[in-house]
Protein backbone atom coordinates (compact mmCIF):
# COMPACT_ATOMS: atom_id res chain seq x y z
CA UNK A 1 0.00 0.00 0.00
CA UNK A 2 3.13 2.52 0.46
CA UNK A 3 4.38 1.58 -2.62
CA UNK A 4 1.56 2.82 -4.68
CA UNK A 5 1.13 5.88 -2.65
CA UNK A 6 4.65 6.38 -3.04
CA UNK A 7 3.88 5.86 -6.70
CA UNK A 8 0.59 8.44 -7.11
CA UNK A 9 3.03 10.44 -5.22
CA UNK A 10 5.21 10.95 -7.69
CA UNK A 11 3.40 10.83 -10.52
CA UNK A 12 1.18 13.84 -8.56
CA UNK A 13 4.99 15.89 -8.83
CA UNK A 14 5.66 15.30 -12.17
CA UNK A 15 2.21 16.21 -13.58
CA UNK A 16 2.53 19.31 -11.65
CA UNK A 17 6.02 20.86 -12.61
CA UNK A 18 4.66 20.03 -16.19
CA UNK A 19 1.93 22.14 -15.89
CA UNK A 20 3.33 24.47 -13.17
CA UNK A 21 3.78 27.91 -15.71
CA UNK A 22 7.04 28.93 -16.76
CA UNK A 23 7.93 25.01 -17.04
CA UNK A 24 8.70 23.48 -20.42
CA UNK A 25 5.93 21.63 -21.31
CA UNK A 26 4.73 18.45 -21.88
CA UNK A 27 5.48 17.77 -25.61
CA UNK A 28 9.16 20.15 -24.79
CA UNK A 29 10.29 17.46 -22.30
CA UNK A 30 9.13 14.32 -24.87
CA UNK A 31 11.50 16.03 -27.55
CA UNK A 32 14.22 16.68 -25.64
CA UNK A 33 14.51 13.22 -24.34
CA UNK A 34 16.41 11.77 -27.35
CA UNK A 35 18.54 14.94 -27.34
CA UNK A 36 19.52 14.38 -23.40
CA UNK A 37 20.70 10.36 -23.80
CA UNK A 38 23.07 11.46 -26.67
CA UNK A 39 24.24 14.45 -24.20
CA UNK A 40 24.70 11.33 -21.21
CA UNK A 41 26.08 9.26 -23.28
CA UNK A 42 29.10 11.78 -25.31
CA UNK A 43 29.73 12.84 -21.48
CA UNK A 44 28.55 16.37 -22.54
CA UNK A 45 25.03 16.44 -19.46
CA UNK A 46 26.72 15.47 -16.14
CA UNK A 47 23.98 16.37 -14.09
CA UNK A 48 22.89 12.70 -14.69
CA UNK A 49 24.70 9.60 -15.32
CA UNK A 50 24.92 6.40 -17.29
CA UNK A 51 24.38 4.39 -14.73
CA UNK A 52 21.19 5.97 -14.07
CA UNK A 53 20.35 5.83 -18.15
CA UNK A 54 20.97 2.19 -17.70
CA UNK A 55 18.94 1.57 -14.88
CA UNK A 56 15.86 3.53 -16.88
CA UNK A 57 16.83 1.67 -20.06
CA UNK A 58 16.26 -1.46 -17.93
CA UNK A 59 13.09 0.17 -16.60
CA UNK A 60 11.97 0.00 -20.44
CA UNK A 61 13.09 -3.36 -21.55
CA UNK A 62 10.61 -4.09 -18.41
CA UNK A 63 8.06 -2.65 -19.83
CA UNK A 64 8.03 -4.29 -23.07
CA UNK A 65 9.76 -7.34 -22.03
CA UNK A 66 7.00 -10.49 -22.21
CA UNK A 67 8.64 -12.06 -18.76
CA UNK A 68 7.25 -10.20 -15.80
CA UNK A 69 8.52 -10.54 -12.38
CA UNK A 70 4.79 -10.83 -11.12
CA UNK A 71 2.76 -12.44 -13.65
CA UNK A 72 -0.36 -10.43 -15.72
CA UNK A 73 -2.62 -13.59 -14.70
CA UNK A 74 -2.20 -12.49 -11.07
CA UNK A 75 -4.66 -9.89 -12.38
CA UNK A 76 -4.36 -6.46 -9.91
CA UNK A 77 -0.93 -7.39 -8.73
CA UNK A 78 0.97 -8.62 -11.98
CA UNK A 79 -0.63 -5.04 -13.78
CA UNK A 80 0.41 -2.91 -10.83
CA UNK A 81 3.99 -3.43 -10.86
CA UNK A 82 3.97 -3.06 -14.35
CA UNK A 83 1.97 0.70 -13.84
CA UNK A 84 4.41 1.39 -10.88
CA UNK A 85 7.49 0.88 -13.18
CA UNK A 86 5.85 2.86 -15.62
CA UNK A 87 5.06 5.53 -13.53
CA UNK A 88 8.64 5.47 -12.02
CA UNK A 89 10.07 6.00 -15.47
CA UNK A 90 8.08 8.62 -16.55
CA UNK A 91 8.51 10.53 -13.89
CA UNK A 92 11.75 9.88 -14.30
CA UNK A 93 11.95 11.03 -17.44
CA UNK A 94 10.37 13.74 -17.26
CA UNK A 95 11.72 15.39 -14.59
CA UNK A 96 15.32 14.69 -15.64
CA UNK A 97 14.42 16.18 -19.16
CA UNK A 98 12.90 19.37 -17.54
CA UNK A 99 16.40 19.62 -15.87
CA UNK A 100 18.26 18.67 -19.52
CA UNK A 101 15.95 22.04 -20.68
CA UNK A 102 17.06 23.83 -18.46
CA UNK A 103 21.02 22.81 -18.79
CA UNK A 104 20.45 23.38 -22.27
CA UNK A 105 18.91 26.89 -21.73
CA UNK A 106 22.00 27.70 -19.71
CA UNK A 107 24.58 26.62 -22.19
CA UNK A 108 22.37 28.13 -25.47
CA UNK A 109 22.44 31.67 -23.45
CA UNK A 110 26.71 31.34 -21.91
CA UNK A 111 27.42 31.22 -25.34
CA UNK A 112 25.15 34.59 -26.86
CA UNK A 113 26.53 36.30 -23.88
CA UNK A 114 30.02 35.05 -24.71
CA UNK A 115 29.40 36.10 -28.30
CA UNK A 116 28.32 38.97 -27.41
CA UNK A 117 30.88 40.06 -24.71
CA UNK A 118 33.52 39.66 -27.69
CA UNK A 119 31.75 42.90 -30.07
CA UNK A 120 33.16 45.76 -29.94
CA UNK A 121 29.66 48.07 -29.49
CA UNK A 122 31.58 51.33 -31.18
CA UNK A 123 31.76 49.12 -34.37
CA UNK A 124 28.94 48.99 -36.87
CA UNK A 125 27.56 45.62 -38.30
CA UNK A 126 27.24 47.01 -41.48
CA UNK A 127 30.76 47.97 -41.89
Amino acid sequence: MMAKATRAAAAWRTYRDVTKPGTPGLMARVRAIPRMIGAVMRGDYAEMGRGRLAVMALGVVYLVSPIDLLPDFLVLIGVADDFGVFLWLMGSLLGESGRYLSHERKIVQGSVEGRTAGLDPSRSLNG
